[in-house]
């Protein structure tokens, strides 16, 4: 701090200030005195100051650290004065001997006169400047250490907003995959006794899922494609209990693959379709998904040919409801969750940024701005994962 240039100009502006003072308050100048003698008594003050002032500087930044942590009041103001006049008395000796040695004062009566006499005024002004300048150094240390300590409670908070929401993704992805394994397990079941090796391929093809989900159990966003890879094994799962009455394509569209989702979400909303649009029809059903990237974002769809749903539904702690809570706290106010429901086509949307430059996770706090009930054929049909009643065969 102290070999800085920006402190040498303030100590500078100090020395002139003191200098000033000293001319106009102890050595009688005035507006009336001759430039030539006004000149040489700043002079003479300004190279007092100096020396004292640049002493005081050094002295003090390296005794006022313990000085004011040591000691306590009034000790340490105490030991700081009996300092600041020893460096004046000190200073003021050097600065007669600068002058002795530049001629300015030729004889030891005046050095003697002059010691005596500016020693009163260099005690004063050095404890009015010193006890000035020590008072705001400790306001400022006071002030960077109460900055550097409310710096750290905001780190702390948003390091705690981080974890809870980490926690409660957690949760929330917790509930959201047991509830497809349970569904699974129930279709195996249905099938074990009428088509045994459809439910072992069902088996195996779950057994392949289920790695592919556990290999990414501590990432709570995957690659597009990869939970695409999910959706694809899921409606495969699906076809062998639906047979012919499940119908589904997968497109991926240019750019999208490396775009990141909620893990498992889009196989939630395949979920729902399958509940809604094919299994209570005899006919069956189609379900499309489709990704596609525009002005740096990626919409990824999930649309069925259903009879719809009722627009006001949304049951918390279900299917889409949770998967809504996701992406609050993944991606705040920058995903939304669209939905659009009428007889013949039903369609559920994720509109998420393509290359998020920043962590999702930054602004947990945010929430979603998309209100299904803004629009009267939009809402959000939760399924409530009903466990089928399996007839037993005698």
């Amino acid at each position: 701090m102290i070999c800085t240039l920006r402190f040498w100009a303030r100590m500078a502006a100090i020395n002139a200030a003191a200098a000033l003072t000293v001319c106009f308050a102890f050595n009688g100048v005035t507006l009336q005195t001759p430039f030539a003698k006004a000149a040489e008594i700043m002079g003479i003050s300004f190279l007092f100051s100096s020396i004292i002032s640049s002493m005081c500087a050094v002295t003090i930044s390296a005794i006022a650290p313990t000085l004011f942590r040591e000691f306590r009041f009034p000790f340490n103001w105490s030991i700081l004065i009996a300092v600041l006049v020893a460096i004046s008395a000190i200073g003021s000796l050097l600065a007669l001997l600068v002058l002795t040695a530049i001629g300015y004062i030729n004889s030891r009566e005046i050095f003697v006169e002059w010691f005596a006499g500016t020693l009163k005024v260099s005690v004063i002004v050095t404890l009015i400047f010193g006890v000035f300048g020590t008072l705001i150094e400790l306001l400022q240390v006071r002030l960077n250490d109460a900055t550097i300590a409310l710096r750290t409670k905001q780190r702390d908070e948003a390091e705690a907003r981080r974890l809870a929401a980490e926690a409660q993704l957690a949760s929330i992805e917790s509930r959201v995959q047991p509830h497809f394994l349970f569904n699974t397990l129930n279709s195996i079941a249905a099938l074990v006794h009428d088509d045994p090796a459809g439910a072992e391929r069902m088996t195996a093809q779950l057994a392949s899922l289920l790695r592919s989900a556990l290999d990414s159990t501590a990432m709570p966003l995957v690659a597009l494609e990869d939970e695409l890879r999910v959706v694809r094994a899921y409606l495969d799962i699906e076809r062998v209990r639906f047979g012919e009455r499940l119908r589904y394509d997968v497109t991926l569209g240019d750019g999208t693959a490396s775009a990141t989702v909620p893990r498992m979400a889009l196989q939630t909303l395949v979920e729902n379709s399958v509940k809604y649009a094919v299994s209570p029809r005899r006919e069956g059903g189609s379900i499309c998904v489709r990704a596609q990237a525009a002005g740096g974002r990626v919409r990824v769809a999930v649309e069925d040919d259903g009879p719809g749903f009722d627009p006001v539904q949304r049951p918390e702690g279900h299917g889409l409801a949770l998967l809504d809570a996701r992406l609050a706290i993944l991606f705040g106010d920058r995903a939304a969750l669209r939905v659009e429901s009428r007889p013949g086509r039903s369609s559920v949307s994720l509109e998420l940024p393509l290359n998020p430059q920043s962590n999702p996770q930054s602004n947990p706090q945010s929430n979603p701005q998309s209100n299904p009930q803004s629009n009267p054929q939009s809402a959000i049909r939760s399924p409530q994962y009903d466990v089928p009643r399996l007839s037993r065969r005698r």
